[in-house]
């Protein structure tokens, strides 16, 4: 993080009052306080695992939610505990959330007994007990804008919508996630926009996070009400619960078509966690049995499949980012699993080279590269892309880096870093392999031959090489392969939507939907989340500077959000860490899992002795959770009893490239 001045700031906010807001948002977090955050107190009260954590809009009161069925309201800043009351529920609470707008007095209670209680904390009784559910509750959602209002998210496939200003003691569904998906479906997370509450998120257990909008389906059902006909009700009725445009999907783009791999290895995608970024123009998503995915809502992009320039100028030019040209004005979005090629001809001019401090760090992932360091030489070209994005060399060699550490996503990474770098150096050689490469590794291997035969014809000196040989070989092999099962081709859909096991029962309106979803633009790696289905991510800073998660090994993860790099790990609990939920306006967070206790964690003094929890090895518990994920079921039951697995490799998971050594000219050597 860039240097600051915080003597002129601090003059400039006494001068001008309109910056204080600036002043606070700017230093709520910051990397200095980051590097320093330790363990500040461990808040004991709870008799079982601690679910849910949720602070008051003032941020001096702290609840939690705990397997012992009782919510905990805490002083945080004076490590007290203010009230405990049993919620009346009959099994763990996963939710508790304050009642906006009612003086911290009204809490609200979702758990596995499938009922949602409100709560008044000054006579400290239920006042309120809703059973609609026929299925464990996950998450309860508020909202500023309807303070008497809340929302619900449960296992039965349903998201419903109270108003406790109503007579009636009944809910009223706003969504059935049935309709689309079927029976088998289930709601895990929801969440409402902060800066416009009319928007509302749900996460289920598939890798599509869809994004609702609250107005145009009441707007729908009053018209449906008032329409003469309303009394009819048709088959089309009944599949169109939602009007068009009210819903809309996000995934990350590789995740559809890794599913079928995923659930023959017993590999469950699920939304754990959705939240918005303060401002409301980001959403974040923990996706069990995955990585960690941040999506914008305002410049949205298609899930990235295959782009590449038809036209590439002369052979004289320099190849592989050292001349450049702007490549294709429109960018770079597909939506679908088609080889296309872009009509446009770049008409750039020579990329600029780096400034001297840039092109220090570009060596410095060189040598990491060479080093077989894959993370760290990933990160410094990150750190050097957040400074020069318009470089195509440096997403060719990131690309190269993601290809070599073979983490989930990574292959998708590279792609997408590969069309980026294309779109900016139409002429660039190792991005045009290494696509045709990542599209092989993906699983879109009729494009990946379309790709490589593009290449050979734009690069003829390279028709023959090893490399080439190499891959031609592979692709042909699984197209050979892939003819052997046509049938199962045949039935299987689209192939980003292909193989969900539960096709007949998904709706054409889900299909079109999830055809109509949008690309993430960043990933956070490095946490597990493949034991609970609780398991949060956050937004870190007012200006939503950091990513914060937990994970199956105890440790809480932490990600400057514009470099995706990790920058801290914090040993949480001796198991689990599921909750972590920072301060509104403090660099203080408060954390728990499977440890019946709330601990809280801020930036320690300088003068403090050494911080025991944290993990010096990033990169080593990085990769053991990338290898947790990867590993059988039976294997992680083990890992957890405490034995050691010595069957799982020591490389990055998601299977070998088997690549040639000799291809270094056009794929593995970053320029």
């Amino acid at each position: 993080m860039a240097k600051v001045n915080i003597t002129r700031d601090i003059i400039h906010r006494q001068i001008k009052e309109r910056g204080a807001l600036g002043f606070e948002r700017h230093y709520h977090v910051t990397d200095p306080f980051i590097r320093r955050l330790g363990l500040e107190a461990e808040l004991q009260g709870h008799s079982g695992c601690v679910n849910c954590l949720e602070w008051n809009e003032k941020g001096d009161l702290l609840a939690s939610g705990s397997d012992d069925q009782h919510t905990i309201v805490w002083d945080p800043l004076h490590h007290k505990k203010l009230l405990s009351m049993h919620t009346g529920h009959t099994a763990n609470i996963f939710s508790v959330k304050f009642l906006p707008h009612s003086g911290d007095r009204i809490l609200i209670t979702g758990a596995a007994d499938s009922k949602v209680h409100v709560h008044d904390l000054t006579v400290k009784e239920t006042i309120h007990m809703f059973g609609d559910h026929t299925n464990r509750v996950k998450r309860i959602a508020t909202a500023p804008m309807w303070p008497n209002t809340f929302w619900s998210a449960a296992e039965d496939g349903l998201i419903r919508q109270y108003d406790l200003r109503e007579n009636s003691k009944r809910s009223e569904v706003l969504i059935d996630l049935t309709e689309y998906c079927g029976e088998l479906v289930e709601a895990k997370c929801l969440t409402v926009n902060p800066q416009d509450n009319n928007y509302l998120a749900v996460g289920a257990n598939e890798p599509f996070v869809r994004l609702y909008d609250i107005r145009m389906i009441h707007n729908h059902r009053k018209s449906m009400k008032q329409s003469p006909s309303a009394g009819v009700h048709t088959f089309c009725d009944r599949q169109k619960p939602l009007p068009d445009g009210a819903a809309q999907y996000y995934v990350a783009g590789h995740l559809p078509v890794k599913l079928p791999d995923y659930n023959n290895r017993l590999r469950v995608l699920v939304a754990t966690y959705v939240t918005f970024s303060p401002d409301g123009t980001e959403l974040l998503v923990n996706m069990g049995g995955e990585q960690v995915y941040l999506f914008d809502l305002t410049y949205k992009q298609r899930p990235y499949t295959f782009l590449l320039p038809k036209k590439c100028h002369t052979s004289g030019e320099v190849q592989n980012g050292k001349t450049a040209t702007n490549g294709v004005s429109n960018g770079i979005h597909l939506h679908s699993n088609g080889f296309r090629l872009s009509e446009g001809r770049g008409h750039g001019s020579p990329q600029v080279e780096l400034p001297p401090y840039l092109e220090r760090i570009k060596q410095q992932a060189n040598e990491a590269f060479a080093c077989q360091q894959w993370t760290q030489a990933i990160q410094l070209y990150s750190r050097a892309i957040q400074k020069a994005p318009n470089n195509a060399m440096l997403y060719g060699n990131r690309a190269a880096a993601y290809m070599k550490r073979k983490w989930d996503g990574d292959h998708y990474d590279a792609l997408r870093d590969c069309l980026k770098a294309i779109s900016l150096n139409p002429c660039h050689l190792k991005a045009h392999f290494r696509l045709a490469r990542c599209l092989f590794e993906l699983k879109y291997v009729a494009e990946a031959l379309e790709c490589l035969d593009d290449f050979k014809g734009k690069f003829p000196e390279q028709a023959h090489s090893s490399a080439c040989d190499a891959l031609d070989r592979d692709i042909n092999a699984a197209l050979f392969s892939k003819s052997d099962n046509a049938e199962d081709k045949k039935a299987g859909g689209p192939i980003r939507l292909r193989a969900t096991g539960r096709k007949a029962s998904i709706s054409e309106d889900e299909m079109v939907l999830r055809e109509r979803s949008y690309d993430y633009k960043f990933r956070y790696c490095g946490h597990c989340n493949t034991t609970t289905d609780i398991k949060e991510a956050n937004f870190f800073g007012s200006n939503a500077q950091y990513i914060v998660s937990g994970s199956d090994d105890g440790s809480f993860f932490i990600w400057e959000k514009e470099t995706t790099n990790l920058v801290r790990v914090l040993q949480g609990d001796e198991s689990i860490v599921n909750c972590l939920q920072p301060h509104p306006s403090y660099c203080f967070l408060a954390t728990s899992g499977i440890d019946p206790v709330v601990r809280l964690w801020n930036p320690r003094p300088e003068s403090e002795t050494l911080n025991g929890r944290v993990v010096v090895d990033m990169e080593g518990a990085s990769q053991a959770n990338q290898r947790r994920m990867n590993a059988d079921p039976l294997e992680v039951m083990l890992l957890n009893m405490g034995y050691r697995i010595t069957g799982l490799t020591s490389g990055g998971a998601g299977g070998s490239d088997d690549e040639d050594s000799s291809e270094g000219q056009v794929q593995c050597r970053p320029s």
